[in-house]
């Protein structure tokens, strides 16, 4: 490169971050790719729960897998803000990520208070304790890709906090595409070994955004 070329190119002007039409665009297609995936790989792995036609007519069911999406749905605002420069998440922002773990915990409360006490330990244990967080978190690493190649192409600046916005997202993904096979219905132990598993991603986003975010 010559001097002059050089000189130019230095002088240039930084190119601003990507519009708010970019963002939705690439979001879409890596939340689409990300739950289509994460779905698929539960699919061929676990399979889909044989009673699944019977039950979705159970409250519960739609109780259950309406706590990941909402984590999910506030891991995403807070993920698209983490993403663009100079905007900030604000308490708000960081209130809708805890409002369904506290509403959750709070369900998981009252069952457990009404329940006998010699049954309590299994509500919160239920039969696959010992598998579910874990197989949230892997079934989150396909949506942790797609989500971080959004958010990489937004130009975001806080890459560990941006990291684990997206891990928990992804987490968030995952988890409600497990819901079509997991067998426990029980608040008590959804609200807890569901949330690990997708704190399991968001951890993992955190230690990988400062490698993966870089841009």
């Amino acid at each position: 490169m010559k001097t002059d070329d050089f000189i130019d190119f230095l002088a240039r002007e930084p190119s601003p971050p990507p519009g708010r039409q970019i963002a939705r665009r690439r979001f879409s297609l890596g939340i689409l790719a990300g739950m289509g995936t994460s779905s698929l790989l539960m699919a061929a792995l676990l399979g889909l729960r044989p009673d699944l036609a019977q039950v979705i007519h159970d409250p519960m069911f739609w109780v259950r897998m309406a706590f990941p999406i909402a984590i999910g749905v506030a891991a995403l605002v807070v993920t698209v803000r983490l993403s663009r420069p100079g905007v900030r998440v604000g308490a708000g922002g960081w209130a809708s990520v805890a409002l369904p773990v506290i509403v959750a915990w709070a369900l998981a409360a009252i069952v457990l208070a009404g329940a006998p006490e010699g049954q309590r330990g299994a509500l919160m244990l239920g039969h696959t304790w010992k598998v579910c967080s874990t197989l949230i978190a892997l079934l989150s690493l396909p949506s942790i890709v797609a989500v971080f190649w959004a958010v990489r192409g937004m130009a975001p600046v806080r890459l560990r906090l941006a990291g684990a916005a997206a891990g928990l997202l992804a987490g968030a993904m995952a988890a409600t595409s497990y819901c079509l096979h997991c067998p426990e219905m029980a608040p008590p132990f959804w609200a807890l070994w569901y949330l690990l598993g997708m704190v399991v991603a968001g951890a993992l986003g955190a230690l990988a955004g400062p490698r993966w975010l870089r841009w």
